[in-house]
């Protein structure tokens, strides 16, 4: 069993919500890289996207942008986020880590020694944003292959065969997200959420998070109610632009910790 199914089946067990925290691999600093995603496990985290900074970032709002471009200014790149990832697994063998970026990347390193890399660096899911479902037979073949769990996207406009063509090649869990529009739009409806889950439920059996507008423990409690998962990124990655270099790690930490406070707050009768 992956981490990211033992995690997931923990705390379903458990009665509890996964906390799916994003930053971005590099930013402010690539040796800061360490240290936050330590600070995002100790705020709560269950399981963490380590952002691979692009030059094109296509599903990424300005905050997310502005963080690859830093990154990128010190020369971060795909080589470097796996061994952050290794660096990472001498301190923490449980924490899951999914790798979230773009094709390009991988496309230029090769699916089958990329595949072999993250395995070997200790990554446990790859969620590539450009990989579209109906073409990524070969992309999930190959990451099962080496014991890694592909994730896609699903949003408010798939369709029943896209959501089916998830359900068939998709392991770990299942990303959707919440709205029209990039990462750090702030127009959550988690009722227009909650409608969508019916359907989804129908043919997804693995978990689903969801992301893309999450800002505070108010908006992540209130997907809570149908999600397995709340993904947090923009809000992260702000809180590091915001904190400067020294500050940013208990910044993390605290902001995530409400977060989880507000996942794990029982219901309080009327």
């Amino acid at each position: 069993m992956s981490r990211l199914a033992k995690t997931f089946d923990g705390l379903k067990s458990a009665g509890r919500k996964a906390l799916i925290p994003y930053i971005t691999a590099g930013d402010p600093h690539p040796n800061q890289t360490l240290g936050l995603m330590q600070a995002l496990v100790a705020g709560g985290a269950d399981v963490i996207e380590l952002g691979v900074p692009f030059s094109d970032p296509m599903a990424d709002g300005p905050v997310i942008q502005r963080a690859a471009e830093r990154a990128l200014v010190h020369g971060v790149r795909l080589l470097d986020v796996l061994a952050m990832v290794r660096a990472f697994r001498q301190t923490d063998a449980q924490t899951p880590v999914v790798l979230m970026g773009y094709a390009n990347p991988i496309e230029r390193m090769g699916l089958e020694r990329f595949a072999q890399m993250a395995h070997e660096a200790g990554v446990d899911g790859v969620l590539v944003v450009d990989y579209p479902p109906e073409e990524a037979d070969d992309f999930a073949n190959v990451l099962k292959a080496h014991q890694l769990d592909p994730i896609f996207l699903l949003a408010p406009t798939s369709s029943d065969a896209r959501i089916a063509k998830v359900a068939e090649l998709a392991s770990g869990y299942v990303y959707y997200v919440s709205l029209r529009g990039v990462t750090g739009a702030a127009h959550l409806d988690a009722d227009a959420v909650a409608a969508q889950f019916p359907r989804l439920r129908a043919q997804l059996k693995l978990p689903i998070g969801v992301g893309f507008g999450i800002r505070d423990a108010a908006s992540a409690r209130a997907v809570s109610q149908v999600a397995d998962a709340v993904v947090i990124g923009s809000a992260l990655v702000q809180l590091v632009e915001r904190s400067g270099t020294d500050n940013a790690p208990l910044a993390l930490q605290h902001f995530l910790a409400e977060i989880r406070s507000a996942l794990d707050a029982k219901e309080v009768a009327p």
